[in-house]
């Protein structure tokens, strides 16, 4: 009998330890915040990683270019406004959904496609992906591609970025044999507290301060906040001389 239990522990230890063998070690996305136009720097062995596996977090250093992302697990009732403002600006963007979203904000996904703004995978059920097996991960994918596809005819889905931030090695190495690019951020802030509101100007200075050429903007369409500091927010950026550009174009022109 005790001969049993020690073998029935020993299988229990070996599944408790086979994913930090199997799967690496879970990260969370960070760096050091842009601060006077210049860009953050994530580090080197960061970076090396993300060139390894065709992803990204910021653009050329010498082209004052933005790439607007926003990230969208629920509706709030702001992106309709946030959406009328890129219209109005001539801003794409690409809005990282999951699979919440889609099934209860159907027409506004719609029209993000028909305004000509791309969709970027979030994952279905918002995992931490570094736990996942590659089935699961392909899972996860496959369900947002698809319901993309079934609700707004958008084929392709080349981008995906992890929920939370969370990754490792082999989800960057699954990513990319599925054909996707993590796309990570450089500019960002504690914005997805619904309840917490800090108004506007708040959104607009922490945006302004920490904005750098290449940025990829992070953004949570939850946040009155950025909804009602968005339209300032690209106006200045324009008068300063700066594009806005696709995640297309962020690929087509990396170093």
């Amino acid at each position: 009998m005790r001969r049993k239990i020690v073998s029935i522990l020993m299988v229990c230890l070996l599944f408790l330890v086979a994913p930090l063998s199997v799967f690496g070690e879970s990260q969370s996305w960070g760096f050091k915040r842009s601060v006077n136009g210049e860009q953050p720097n994530a580090g080197p062995e960061l970076d090396e990683l993300l060139k390894k596996y065709d992803s990204a977090y910021k653009g050329k250093s010498d082209k004052k270019v933005i790439y607007m992302t926003f990230d969208n697990g629920y509706e709030n009732g702001h992106t309709e406004k946030i959406l009328d403002v890129l219209k109005e600006e001539k801003v794409p963007a690409t809005f990282f959904l999951t699979g919440h979203y889609l099934t209860s904000a159907g027409p506004l996904v719609e029209r993000m496609v028909k305004d000509g703004h791309k969709i970027g995978n979030h994952s279905w059920g918002h995992p931490n992906f570094s736990t996942l097996t590659k089935d699961q991960m392909l899972e996860e994918w496959s369900k947002v591609k698809d319901k993309t596809e079934e609700l707004t005819g958008q084929k392709e889905m080349l981008y995906t970025r992890p929920p939370e931030g969370v990754f490792n090695e082999e989800t960057l190495k699954v990513a990319k044999e599925a054909g996707y690019k993590h796309v990570f951020w450089s500019v960002a802030f504690v914005d997805w507290h619904a309840d917490k509101p800090r108004g506007a100007d708040y959104a607009y200075d922490e945006i302004m301060k920490q904005i750098h050429p290449g940025a990829v903007v992070l953004l949570h369409t939850v946040s009155k906040d950025n909804a009602d500091a968005l339209q300032r927010v690209i106006q200045d950026l324009k008068k300063d001389g700066y594009e806005f550009k696709d995640l297309d174009h962020l690929f087509e022109n990396q170093a």
